[in-house]
């Protein structure tokens, strides 16, 4: 536990280790409030698309957590970026949320429901049969297909539930086309993370709850990786993954001295 009481940056992923839905998980103010009292730079990244980081903030706040807006990247963010830079001025269909919409709208991504350059999927809760329809036939006239993260599923108050990698696997089967995830365990995403908290891979550490995408996330690149088992992940599914992490706790609550 000293090794990483020790580091100087937290990586940490939000869904399944800061909360669920809306309820704060046991040990989480306490977490907050030593970082903030040992100075350590932290950053919490989520593969989830659905809210912005204005929004992220004040989810904190409604549930007691006073964090400056600064603390949160996206993979909403993410995509936006990638996308400005591959194709600046391009145009969008979008299956999502308005933490998506907007990111990519500020990001100079118009938004196109007749012949878009990229089809993007991220959570939506207004998927329908018809989103489905539309995305196949931009895909079929040339659109790329862009995912927001590969999360299969997502924890929530009732459960788990289909997240982004599940939603965009019916468009897939139907195009053939495989879609790029900008999410983690994409190492441009990890970059990002290490910019935006100014400190080196060795010096941070990586928690979350998949083994999936938060600490292949860390594996791949060379950051210190801690599974909670607060989320997704039960102890007993570790073995089943061909690479493990450094640490496993039971939740956040287990790091502050």
């Amino acid at each position: 536990m000293n090794n990483i009481r020790s580091k100087k940056s937290f990586i940490c992923d939000m869904d399944g280790v800061i909360y669920h839905g809306n309820k704060l998980l046991p040990g989480v103010v306490e977490f907050v409030n030593w970082l903030k009292k040992e100075e350590k730079k932290f950053l919490f990244l989520t593969n989830s698309s659905e809210r912005s980081p204005r929004e992220l903030q004040e989810k904190l706040a409604r549930l007691g957590l006073e964090v400056d807006q600064k603390h949160f990247y996206t993979s909403a963010l993410a995509t936006a970026a990638f996308i400005a830079k591959q194709a600046p001025g391009c145009s969008a269909y979008i299956i999502g949320e308005t933490g998506l919409s907007n990111a990519l709208y500020d990001a100079g991504i118009t938004m196109n429901d007749v012949n878009p350059d990229y089809v993007i999927v991220g959570e939506s809760r207004t998927y329908t049969y018809e989103n489905i329809l539309r995305a196949v036939k931009f895909i079929q006239q040339g659109a790329k297909l862009i995912g927001t993260n590969p999360d299969q599923t997502g924890p929530t108050e009732q459960g788990i539930v289909p997240a982004t990698g599940a939603l965009i696997s019916p468009i897939e089967k139907a195009t053939g086309q495989h879609a790029y995830f900008l999410g983690k365990p994409n190492p441009l995403m990890m970059r990002t993370a290490l910019k935006k908290t100014k400190c080196r891979r060795e010096d941070t550490v990586i928690i979350g709850d998949r083994m999936d995408t938060d600490i292949l996330a860390g594996l791949e690149s060379e950051i210190t990786t801690v599974l909670v088992l607060s989320g997704v992940t039960a102890r007993e599914e570790v073995n089943s993954f061909a690479y493990r992490p450094d640490y496993i706790l039971n939740g956040v609550g287990d790091i502050p001295g």
